[in-house]
């Protein structure tokens, strides 16, 4: 196969007007439905990790609740808080869940399929640089939370925002380095001819450290647990979207997860082969023609769903310091490497070796072995730093829990001092002699 095989710009901008006006439409409705059945299904999936039992009282099991609660956000009140710069205020929604949009508009859904006698592709539109138009859209997004929580006039949704900049910064890095290595094999940067040079391996086998890297690149952009850092209710109430109420509120939630399908949609067009279907389906000759890869398509979306849903609860909230040294320390110098690893053999690739699936593989198993020594090595110290005996020097320190005016817990060390409670004088009844005195 050739570099870059099966993009065909002849496929787009010959569509009738009804025709893209359709297929508009229904990548519309398909994104406005996900978050409706998402919202409901992390819910249940969560209550069995926990043992609970869910939604279960809006319709048949509860399905209807999704569309109860965001009815119930529609008719609350809308309050505009004092003191906010309202223009601002008011836009950062829109700017926070439209380009979640606009990033679908280059996915491809399924091949060439015919609609009412025309022949058109399952994709609205398609660009020789299409990934990186999303990866421009998406960074878009973040405006929106970070302008929510500067025009919000609060000091906790700006510091929400301006966790969210950084988060964005740091991982966007790893992630477009893991886009790198995948335009380097697959020789294009169209998002269906990525699918098409997918037809005999996926990426996911040759290129797995760029998946792993993105795996988790993308659960850091989205804000998702266990890196919701923006929204941390523990220490930030609520984040960026503290005194947003009603629609303005239910916008941000739709951004958070229309962008969870969007990067699960990205991750399934350039690691898994995008529409095509799994082994042993592929093997039937009809299972990459007409709408059949519809249906592999959503089924390895709602995989990459269910694993943002696994991980919300089953880790806890990284600390920021982890987080970003997890960004900055890790995922980047490892892209860095195996970009230059993607380069070499795309080099050897060009000259006519043969061998460069092998030497992929290898490489790929040597990184992920890098990468689990690293997440191991900082496990291990950090359990042995928590076992490791106070400092003696400090403990002798005095420590006054008032000192700052309200009472604070003692760092690792410190001794809280002893406090020896006074007797409490009883009080006996007044005589009524006494009581007639007083």
């Amino acid at each position: 196969m050739t570099l870059g095989a099966g993009y065909d710009p002849t496929l787009f901008g010959h569509d009738p007007w009804w025709l893209v006006v359709a297929k508009a439409l229904a990548v519309f409705v398909f994104l406005m439905l996900t978050p409706l059945v998402a919202v409901y299904a992390e819910r249940k999936v969560v209550a069995w990790m926990q043992m609970r039992v869910g939604p279960n009282r809006v319709g048949p099991w509860g399905m209807l609740q999704s569309l109860a609660d965001g009815i119930k956000m529609a008719l609350k009140e809308g309050l505009i808080p004092a003191g906010v710069d309202k223009p601002v205020y008011l836009l950062a929604p829109v700017i926070a869940a439209a380009p979640a949009f606009m990033a679908f508009a280059v996915i491809p859904f399924g091949p060439e399929v015919s609609v009412f006698g025309h022949r058109t592709a399952l994709q609205l539109t398609d660009l020789p640089v299409a990934v990186l138009y999303i990866l421009a859209v998406t960074s878009i997004g973040v405006y929106g939370i970070v302008l929510a929580g500067w025009a919000s006039g609060s000091t906790y949704p700006l510091l929400g925002g301006l966790r969210s900049t950084a988060q964005v910064i740091s991982y966007e890095i790893a992630m477009a380095l893991s886009f790198a290595a995948v335009f380097l094999y697959a020789g294009t940067m169209a998002t269906s001819g990525i699918v098409g040079a997918q037809e005999k391996t996926w990426y996911v086998f040759l290129l797995l450290p760029s998946f792993l890297i993105y795996l988790v690149s993308m659960v850091g952009e989205t804000n998702r647990a266990p890196f919701d850092l923006p929204e941390a209710e523990g220490e930030l109430v609520g984040g960026f979207h503290t005194e947003y109420s009603s629609l303005k509120f239910a916008m941000f939630m739709l951004a958070e997860y229309v962008n969870m399908a969007t990067v699960s949609a990205l991750a399934t067009t350039l690691f898994f082969g995008g529409w095509r279907a799994p082994w042993p389906l592929s093997i039937w000759d009809g299972a990459n023609t007409g709408w059949w890869p519809f249906l592999w398509f959503t089924m390895k979306v709602w995989g990459f769903l269910f694993f943002f849903v696994w991980l919300r609860g089953t880790l806890p909230r990284l600390r920021y310091d982890q987080f970003m040294n997890l960004g900055w320390k890790v995922l980047i110098p490892i892209s860095l490497g195996w970009v230059m690893v993607v380069a070499t053999v795309r080099a050897f690739r060009n000259e006519g070796y043969e061998y460069q699936s092998i030497v992929l593989v290898t490489a790929g198993i040597v990184v992920a072995a890098v990468v689990a020594y690293f997440v191991w090595n900082t496990v291990r110290h950090r359990a042995e730093a928590k076992h490791e005996p106070p400092d003696r020097s400090t403990a002798t320190k005095p420590f006054d829990p008032l000192a700052g005016g309200f009472p604070v817990p003692p760092m690792p060390g410190q001794t809280m001092p002893t406090f020896t409670r006074r007797p409490v004088a009883s009080v006996s009844a007044p005589t009524d002699q006494e009581g007639s005195d007083a």
